[in-house]
């Protein structure tokens, strides 16, 4: 058996939020009743993801805004807003209005890259810049300053009865520290710790050649001994194999930051997995939830598309096997919060199923403990 992890500090869980597009009210109802449910349960953070001409959240931040009063415990993060359909400093204002509504609760997580679809979207987006607009690091950087307070213009002003400040309001003290980075490759990962963010990790790593050097540097770095991927018997050959895999590239990330942060081992580091637990689910729920892990285990074997993305397997089973299956995972291992994300098909009493077993056996099985009002 592989070493024990320490015990799991953080639990978190990730939703994208479906809505029917006759009835979009019922499904944000549904995700605001299950962010309620998480602070019910004890959960330390509830994480939305956001969609674009798709039914699913586009407005992760309105939705946290109505979320901030109806908790008011819980870390709220979204994970994450891709900067490419946003204007940095208009985001900051919105960003520093909500954490100011929540008590300094939100933690939001944001990425670069042009956005999805960008030829069928960038005329609607940006008719005018569509071809200047810059949707590298850059971006992030004008975020980040904005948030931490430096100037947007070069000095305030009254002008008769209106009063200009020269920097976003609200300012949100300490909102700066919770800004995270989601990134999927090496070179991402040392960026978000050169800048001193939070890095948000997902079940989803880049494997190029720099990414497949790197986890190697990483297993030998963990032991070399070949323990990083599940224990026989929790799974197929297949599914231990491309588990292990991810694993390494995932855990040379996580360094890869950690090696640039000013905080060193101390930076923060979320994972993210698909991760169902099945010990209360009806036979109905336990034959859906395995047949959604088998339908999309074969994406795992091998990196997909131009960007040689490689997909995690999903973890089903009950919460004993699925501790061990976790303490055998080598990035799992390194990090002290998860966010494990709900699969985006299921129904709501799904949902309610899986996060009380996450909070209820799981978590304890991980040596988390509920937090209490």
């Amino acid at each position: 058996m592989p070493p024990a992890s320490e015990p799991l500090r953080k639990l978190g869980f990730l939703t994208i939020g479906l809505f029917d597009e006759a009835d979009p009210r019922a499904g944000h109802e549904s995700t605001l009743r299950v962010i309620e449910l998480g602070e019910q349960l004890g959960f330390d953070s509830a994480w939305v993801r956001q969609r674009h001409l798709q039914y699913g959240i586009s407005s992760p931040v309105a939705v946290l805004a109505a979320a901030t009063q109806r908790t008011s415990r819980i870390e709220l993060g979204t994970a994450v807003i891709p900067l490419g359909w946003e204007n940095p400093l208009r985001l900051a204002e919105d960003l520093a209005t909500v954490d100011i509504l929540s008590g300094g609760r939100l933690n939001p997580g944001v990425s670069v890259g042009p956005p999805m679809r960008y030829d069928r979207v960038k005329d609607a987006l940006y008719p005018d810049t569509a071809d200047a607009e810059d949707f590298g690091y850059e971006r992030v950087r004008r975020l980040l300053s904005f948030v931490r307070g430096e100037p947007a213009t070069a000095s305030g002003a009254t002008e008769g009865f209106e009063v200009f400040s020269p920097r976003v309001q609200p300012h949100a003290a300490g909102l700066a520290d919770r800004m995270w980075y989601g990134g999927a490759s090496l070179r991402s990962a040392r960026w978000a710790g050169e800048q001193g963010m939070n890095f948000l990790t997902s079940s989803v790593v880049k494997a190029g050649p720099a990414e497949r050097a790197g986890a190697a540097g990483g297993s030998e770095a963990a032991g070399g001994s070949g323990d990083s991927g599940v224990p026989g018997g929790s799974g197929d050959s297949g599914e231990a194999a491309a588990t292990a895999t991810f694993a390494a590239l995932q855990l040379a990330q996580i360094r890869e930051f950690r090696a640039h942060h000013p905080a060193g081992d101390r930076a923060r580091v979320s994972q993210g997995l698909v991760v169902i637990p099945t010990d209360s689910a009806t036979p109905e729920q336990r034959a859906k939830y395995e047949e959604f892990a088998r339908k999309r285990l074969p994406r795992t074997a091998a990196p997909q598309g131009p960007a040689r993305l490689l997909f995690a397997p999903d973890l089903v089973g009950e919460s004993a096997q699925l501790a061990e299956r976790l303490h055998a995972h080598a990035a799992f291992r390194e990090v002290d919060e998860v966010a494990f994300a709900l699969p985006f098909t299921f129904d709501h009493a799904d949902y309610v199923q899986i996060l009380t077993d996450l909070a209820t056996r799981l978590g304890p099985a991980l040596g988390w403990h509920p937090a209490v009002p």
